[in-house]
């Protein structure tokens, strides 16, 4: 459904250039679920908003293939990616307070976005935005439909933010940390309902978070970004029983209820992301790594396939295997 190969944007409007994704190939069957995780600056939403061709083209390159459903979006004029947004791909914001026009009402939005795919009158579109309020269990959805996007809380916003992006029934789904600003009991309510509704509608589903634990829940695969790469790929269960990345490993023993060390305290991955306006000969992740060799600073890993269906881009996949379960 999804076919993106040796993908590169690079943003040029600041003094250097800056390399926010670096060759990342990623495919997603029809109704799977595929996660990006990885730390803040990985390349996770550039990657994301790039399927929707939604950056300043003014101020970026982007070379290599996006292919959805067959189609070429790097290649299409205005009118056919109007007509592509919403329709076969949309996106759940991860701020729907932003992402929501704040005058006029949320159900105004809805209408006017299937009006705009489907030739049906304002009725029937109403009638289709309030059947998605109910779908999407928010209470009094009549009242709700009616309200600006402040008037709603967190909780409630995101779950019309969904809506939304369910109106004209696309094929790909876009997830971008929906649930980041929300408290864990409606995080939890959120990505049960997103789970629910990707089965329900056999979507296809790119899924970005910080929380590996909530990739591991919702996605069939997960796919480790770091400075701009995959550095490793697999399914939930390869990559949570046999992690073969340093980097996947630092994720998995950094959750709050992961790995310990003997004085209680919780595992931190020292240092921080590289530059990406000065990304290192080697593998990025080098300076931070606790296995990193010389030949790791001077050489760019390539992947090596672990198993089917598994890949890390790693010079010291070996030794990391060697090592006990991160969980």
């Amino acid at each position: 459904m999804v076919d993106i190969r040796n993908l590169r944007v690079t943003f040029t409007g600041g003094k250097k250039p800056v390399q926010a994704v670096n060759g990342v190939s990623l495919a997603v069957q029809r109704g799977e679920v595929v996660a990006l995780i990885g730390e803040s600056g990985s390349g996770k939403s550039v990657t994301l908003r790039t399927l929707l061709r939604l950056h300043n083209e003014r101020r970026s390159q982007i070379t290599g293939q996006v292919q959805v459903d067959g189609r070429d979006v790097l290649a299409m004029d205005s009118r056919t990616l109007a007509d592509y947004r919403g329709k076969v791909t949309s996106m759940i914001f991860q701020e729907p307070l932003l992402a929501l026009d704040p005058v006029y009402t949320v159900g105004r939005q809805i209408v006017e976005s299937i009006r705009r795919h489907e030739p049906v009158s304002a009725a029937e579109a109403h009638q289709r935005a309030l059947a998605l309020f109910e779908r999407v269990r928010i209470p009094s959805p009549e009242r709700r439909l009616a309200a600006y996007p402040h008037e709603m809380s967190g909780g409630m916003r995101q779950r019309a933010m969904i809506a939304l992006a369910l109106a004209c029934k696309p094929q790909v789904l876009l997830a971008d940390e929906p649930t980041t600003a929300l408290d864990a009991t409606v995080q939890i309510q959120v990505l049960l309902l997103l789970r629910e509704l990707q089965r329900e509608l056999g979507l296809s589903v790119i899924f970005v978070t910080h929380d590996i634990g909530a990739a591991v829940e919702v996605a069939d695969r997960i796919a480790v970004m770091y400075a701009g790469r995959i550095v490793e790929e697999g399914t939930a269960r390869q990559l949570i029983r046999t992690p073969r990345h340093p980097y996947t490993r630092a994720l998995l023993q950094s959750r709050a209820h992961g790995a310990m060390d003997k004085g209680g305290r919780l595992a931190t991955i020292g240092g921080s992301p590289p530059d990406l306006a000065n990304l290192p000969a080697g593998c990025a992740f080098a300076d931070r790594c606790p296995m990193a060799q010389d030949a790791c600073r001077g050489t760019q890993p390539d992947a090596v396939v672990l198993a089917p269906g598994h890949l890390a881009r790693c010079l010291r996949t070996d030794a990391t295997a060697a090592l006990a379960s991160p969980v």
